[in-house]
């Protein structure tokens, strides 16, 4: 997926959405997000890691080193306090503006 391929703040909300199943590591993270679009969203390393560091530099999220199941060294995430404000928040937004374009596209 290209860094234009989603609205603004999407890769974002949806990483801290993801998050509120629990603590996973950016390879996981693509992975559930892979799955649950049913193979249509493929974030691709370039994009995801950057999302996870300005979460991070944010304290939406919070990273910690660890061993991943197959024993390699990953950072493992966690949604914050602030962070499940702000997926509240861009959510509400989220229906806002696609409740806007299902009424211009005529499919609302």
């Amino acid at each position: 997926m290209g860094k234009n391929d989603l609205l603004p703040g999407t890769l974002d909300m949806m990483v801290l959405k993801t998050l509120t199943r629990g603590t996973l590591h950016g390879y996981a993270i693509a992975q559930l997000l892979r799955q649950l679009s049913e193979n249509i969203l493929q974030v691709e390393e370039g994009s995801l890691y950057p999302a996870l560091q300005r979460l991070e530099l944010n304290g939406w999220i919070e990273g910690e080193w660890g061993q991943s199941a197959n024993n390699r060294r990953a950072r493992f995430y966690q949604l914050t306090a602030d962070g499940r404000r702000k997926l509240d928040s861009e959510t509400a937004r989220y229906r806002e503006m696609s409740g806007a374009i299902a009424r211009v596209m005529g499919l609302a």
